[in-house]
């Protein structure tokens, strides 16, 4: 029953991430925990439970989302390159943080994103190009402050890198496929540090690697490559639009439960 419902969770995750452009953390998270809770996980540790799973399973629609993008030729791999040396240790920084912060507390936390990205997607509020792209020190930093963000709410990073490239004047198809790609470095350094900072935790459930859940992942994992493709093929045929009100209402109720 478990996997079937992680299988499910994978496949809506999947086709959510292909149709919106999102990571499909903004909804396996508050799945997660909701399923966590039901099966008696420890509220110490759900929550960063769900957090450090939802990151494991991006690594493997990263790749199979980067692999789409560089056949267009659209990742800019000279700013992913720079961005990833900060990605790579915000995001350690970003899940050592999240340690540190109490279950419920981190619950609060991720349900006030929810609804900024809910409100962020209905009014359409994007940032209009208004400089070049930074240099070296400042992709950089920007790599490090959404990789620390990431790794705290279990996202890939879309909903923060895409906004932040498209701001500094690279154009929306390369702002997404260089988007997708700094994904990667955001779920695999996530990933390893929940890992490591739930090693050994008494209170976690068999076939947990750390904060990382086998099962879940692995089921997540089988059906959320597939469907991403799907979501971006069914894109294409809907009206994008109505699509983001009705997905950022869904976002807007799981951080209103959360705040609740």
């Amino acid at each position: 029953m478990e996997l079937l419902l992680y299988l499910l969770l994978g496949a809506a995750a999947g086709v959510l991430a292909g149709l919106f452009g999102v990571g499909g953390g903004l909804i396996i998270v508050p799945v997660l925990v909701l399923s966590f809770a039901a099966q008696g996980v420890a509220p110490e540790v759900l929550t960063h439970l769900a957090v450090g799973t939802s990151l494991a399973t991006i690594i493997f629609t990263s790749i199979n989302s980067v692999l789409e993008h560089q056949r267009k030729g659209a990742v800019r791999w000279p700013i992913f390159a720079w961005m990833a040396l900060g990605i790579l240790v915000g995001a350690a920084l970003g899940s050592a943080t999240a340690a540190l912060i109490q279950g419920p507390m981190l619950q609060k936390i991720i349900g006030v994103f929810a609804i900024i990205i809910a409100l962020q997607m209905t009014l359409e509020l994007k940032p209009k190009a208004s400089s070049a792209v930074p240099g070296k020190l400042g992709l950089t930093a920007a790599g490090g402050v959404i990789g620390w963000a990431s790794a705290i709410f279990g996202i890939g990073g879309g909903s923060l890198s895409v906004p932040f490239l498209t701001w500094r004047s690279v154009p929306i198809q390369q702002a997404v496929a260089t988007s997708a790609a700094c994904g990667l470095p955001i779920a695999v350094a996530g990933a390893l540090s929940f890992m490591l900072l739930g090693w050994d935790n008494p209170q976690l459930p068999s076939w947990s690697l750390g904060f990382v859940y086998l099962p879940a992942l692995a089921g997540i994992a089988t059906t959320s490559m597939f469907f991403a493709r799907f979501g971006a093929r069914l894109a294409h045929r809907l009206s994008p639009r109505v699509l983001k009100r009705l997905f950022a209402l869904l976002l807007f109720s799981v951080g209103l439960n959360f705040l609740i």
